[in-house]
């Protein structure tokens, strides 16, 4: 894996404007993704994860939602581009796996079809190179019978061939980013697994960078080399994956680490539940985000937002009392 950064985020915030009300969905996100390298997005459900993913391929609809920062892959700005460099951007050096392709295709056209439009978009091929192109793109992905598979529609695959034909689709033609959605959430536990090693010999095999979304702690083991912990639209806890299962730093990261069914659990059991909700993104509080849920919280935490301070190579964390927190044994295995 090389070490230079490929995807550079910084100060990224996006705001939606309905009915008259801003929702601030992301709030001040940066973060380096180097060049053959898979960064997990996780956090519970409306941390901004998906938002985010999509603002780096300016999918929100304009009319809506504003988006400032800056977004950099490769040499590409992405926040300045234009409708047709947009156009080139995504599926060519950019390309995004959703979380049910059975909405992310044409239902109209063939998995066939589909695969081949975009080649002969993007990598200017005859039909027929295009042809021979889709078909060895879904032999990747080890779709069985792929001559057949090439002239199926979406629906009548099952929910685990879809998702495969969805990575042969976002693969087809060679971007150095992949953008994965929440990919293996509507799958069973046996597809998952297939679907995570799938994703993971590809992104070896084409040395790509993945940002891969998630809210499951489990799925991001398996296949991330560093972890970025959001949590009300803003990255508390940023880390290699040995060091957010072995040091994490934020209580926010402990009780979602803690809240993953433990070795030993019995049917029956129950599980760790973090308490309380995520807070509004209309009216997000003056301090840290998490201070309402926060076992560890005191009054400064809910007065001012705790700045990003540097805990080692690579490892940032938000948080007022990380340092304290860290020195105390008795809250360390809290939630292990």
């Amino acid at each position: 894996m090389s070490h230079e950064a490929y995807v550079h985020v910084r100060d990224l915030q996006v705001e939606f404007r309905r009915d008259g009300q801003t929702i601030n969905a992301v709030n001040g996100v940066s973060f380096d993704v180097r060049k053959g390298e898979v960064m997990a997005l996780i956090g519970e459900s409306g941390s901004g994860k998906s938002v985010t993913l999509r603002a780096l391929m300016r999918l929100h609809p304009p009319k809506s939602s504003v988006l400032s920062g800056t977004i950099t892959v490769g040499d590409d700005a992405v926040l300045n581009m234009n409708s047709q460099q947009l156009r080139h951007f995504r599926g060519k050096t950019c390309a995004m796996i959703f979380q049910e392709p059975l909405l992310a295709f044409d239902p109209v056209y063939t998995v066939g079809q589909q695969i081949i439009e975009g080649l002969r978009r993007h990598e200017g091929l005859s039909r027929s190179d295009a042809k021979a192109r889709a078909l060895e793109a879904l032999r990747q992905v080890r779709i069985p019978s792929p001559e057949r598979r090439l002239d199926a529609y979406p629906h009548e695959m099952s929910g685990g061939m879809r998702q495969r034909a969805m990575i042969a689709l976002a693969l087809s033609c060679n971007p150095r980013l992949l953008l994965a959605d929440e990919p293996t959430t509507a799958l069973d536990a046996t597809v998952q697994i297939q679907i995570l090693i799938l994703l993971r010999e590809q992104q070896k095999l084409r040395d790509l960078s993945i940002i891969f979304v998630t809210h499951d702690m489990g799925a991001a083991v398996e296949i991330a080399d560093r972890v970025a912990v959001m949590y009300a639209g803003r990255i508390v806890e940023e880390a290699p994956m040995a060091d957010i299962l072995s040091r994490p730093r934020h209580p926010y990261t402990r009780v979602l680490l803690g809240s993953r069914p433990k070795e030993g659990l019995k049917k029956g059991d129950a599980l760790y539940c973090i308490p309380g909700s995520p807070p509004d993104l209309a009216s997000l509080p003056p301090g840290c985000a998490f201070a309402a849920r926060c076992p560890h919280a005191q009054a400064s935490c809910t007065q001012m937002q705790p700045a990003t301070e540097q805990v080692a190579d690579r490892h940032v964390v938000s948080c007022h009392r990380w340092r304290e927190l860290a020195a105390d044994t008795t809250t360390q295995q809290a939630y292990a």
